[in-house]
Parts: C-alpha cells; structure tokens; sequence
C-alpha cells in the first residue's frame, strides 16, 4: 500500500506545519508539490494515500488570471470520485467547495488573528472536538467563504465566518482555518503577507504575540485532531482493500 501524503502548495512557507510531524510519527512520506513549478494536471490523482491542498492568497474560482487553478480543481475532482481521503486547508478547502458545486466568494471582510472555534454537534463528535474552542484557540488568515456543499456537514464557525471546517462523506475534510501553524515557522507568514496585513489595519506586533502565546496549545490540539482523523481514514481505507 502505497503511504505517500501529497501536499500541493501554492506559497513556500504555507506548509504542513506541524502536521509533518504526525505524518512522520505515523511513518508516512510526505511530497511537496509546488504549485507554479510542478506540471499539476499531470499528477495522478490516485496514486497517494492522501492528497492536503494548501492554502495560498488567491481566489480558488479566479482561473482567468491563474491557470493552474482549473488542472488542480479536476486533480481533486477525480480523488474525491474514487473516494479517497483528501483534506484542505484554506484555499485547499475552498477548492474543494468549488469542486464540490458551492458557490466561493468574497466575504466583503479579511479574517486575520486568532479566534477560537465553535464547534456543531457534529464537529464536536468528530475529531475536530480536539479544536473546539473550550481546548484552543485557531488562526484565521481568509477573505473568502463558501457556501455549505450539498451533502457536507459543517463542522465548525466563528462569528466572521459560518463555514470553518466541514466534512463531505468519510474521506474529504474542509478546513477554512489554519489548524497547521507552527510559532517557529511563523515569521515568514508575516514577512510574506506584509501588504495584506497592512492593508487589513492588523497590528503585526500584536499577531505575532498572539501567535507565540496560542500556537503551541494549537499544535498539541492539531495533532491529535490529525491522528483521530487519520486514524478513521485508514480504517475505512482497509475496509476497502480487496
């Protein structure tokens, strides 16, 4: 069985995060492939064990100005077909809202900074009870939401954004916010965000404090939301093997 994770990433330093980390406990390799440098409609959809879509500052519908956008929305069409497990992160779950038929859109507001979640019934009986806003804090970094996909189940909301988190059957995992941040790789977020923090009147000095205070809470949190849900994913995986 092949244990490989794919994670396409649009901007370098909006990596996995601290989810390398569960994947390097669960002795999964991880391949990174670079939106922009990397051919993506010639991936095969099928091949990993999981495909994450990371986020990154553009609109997951804006195909006339980025072509990429199209090939990975197909990329992601055919793994959720075949039914295997697929999680997004930001734009990731964005793309997969698209891919799903929800409308994706300007939320006429910028959420930047921490805000805890507040979990559903259902995302508190899921592994995402493990983000709920009673145990930690979450980092937002979106100007754009998506409709409910039909057959989702939403997971999750803060005040500015209804649709944080979903899930859509057993194997696709929405994530509108940033469960993935690490405080010691945080500094290239701000660096390489600096006009949009600028231009959302974000106080850098005050996120940056509010990062090393949450994050590390975050991290633990993450990862067990993580291991829970891969742990599903597997076992649902090896029901399937012939």
């Amino acid at each position: 069985m092949n244990r490989e994770v794919l994670a396409v990433r649009h901007v370098y330093f909006e990596d996995l995060g601290s989810f390398e980390r569960v994947f390097g406990d669960r002795g999964r390799p991880v391949r990174y492939v670079d939106v922009g440098f990397a051919r993506v409609a010639a991936l095969n959809p099928v091949s990993p064990s999981l495909m994450v879509i990371l986020g990154g500052p553009i609109n997951a519908c804006d195909d006339a100005r980025y072509p990429t956008l199209a090939p990975l929305a197909a990329l992601i069409e055919k793994r959720i077909a075949a039914g295997l497990p697929t999680l997004g992160i930001c734009l990731g779950a964005q793309l997969i809202a698209r891919v799903l038929g929800a409308r994706v859109y300007a939320s006429g507001q910028q959420e930047i900074g921490w805000t805890p979640l507040t979990l559903t019934d259902a995302g508190r009986a899921s592994p995402l009870r493990h983000l709920d806003g009673a145990a930690t804090s979450m980092l937002h970094w979106h100007g754009d939401t998506f409709d409910l996909p039909q057959g989702a189940t939403r997971l999750a909301s803060t005040p500015l954004c209804e649709n944080q988190a979903f899930a859509w059957g057993d194997h696709v995992l929405g994530l509108q916010c940033h469960p993935e941040v690490r405080a010691d790789r945080f500094e290239p977020w701000l660096i390489g965000h600096a006009a949009e923090i600028a231009s959302a009147g974000v106080d850098v000095n005050a996120l940056r404090a509010q990062t090393a205070q949450h994050a590390p809470t975050l991290e633990t949190q993450a990862s067990r939301m993580l291991h829970e849900w891969l742990d599903a994913v597997d076992k649902l995986a090896a029901t399937k093997q012939p």
